[in-house]
């Protein structure tokens, strides 16, 4: 991926995503923030993207996240956006949104400071299928692009795991 952020191991992962989702007639919608696209790109990197990849929206603005992704403007403001459920509402509301099978969805503090009281590496990730939405909340070390570039492998070994469930 261009400037490097996203790395080899993302590559790798991506691929392996689209080759199941394409084999089972399933497809992925990405809604992210502190990733600011990054997740759209590693995955539409691989050719042939288009069989299995719906879009993506990248919703940095919390009242974003509201009116277009659905999350619950009253959480948005009781709890900001670097908090799980608003991942999980993400990952839920991009799938709806884009008629995808698959949402996921990254939020939270990449850095070079804190960021509504969260330290930077403060990151929510995010995987809703129809049945069921898996968040994972981690504290990643690292500057700016290190915190994205873990961010966009950590969504995309997520994914590729509850693909590997599903």
């Amino acid at each position: 991926m261009a400037d490097g952020v996203a790395g080899p191991d993302a590559r790798e992962l991506a691929t392996e995503i689209l080759r199941l989702l394409t084999a089972s007639g399933m497809t992925v919608a990405a809604a992210e923030s502190l990733t600011g696209g990054l997740v759209a790109g590693a995955l539409t990197d691989i050719p042939g993207s288009s069989a299995a990849f719906r879009g993506g929206v990248v919703a940095y603005a919390p009242e974003l996240k509201a009116e277009i992704l659905g999350v619950d403007s009253r959480m948005l403001a009781e709890h900001g956006p670097v908090y799980a459920p608003v991942a999980a509402a993400m990952a839920d509301g991009v799938r709806k949104l884009l008629g995808a099978t698959v949402g996921v969805a990254t939020t939270g503090v990449a850095g070079p400071g804190p960021a509504d009281g969260w330290p930077a590496g403060t990151v929510h990730i995010a995987v809703s299928l129809a049945d069921d939405t898996v968040v994972r909340t981690m504290a990643l070390a690292g500057n700016r692009d290190e915190v994205r570039r873990l961010t966009v492998e950590r969504v995309l070994g997520l994914l590729l795991g509850r693909l590997r469930e599903a």
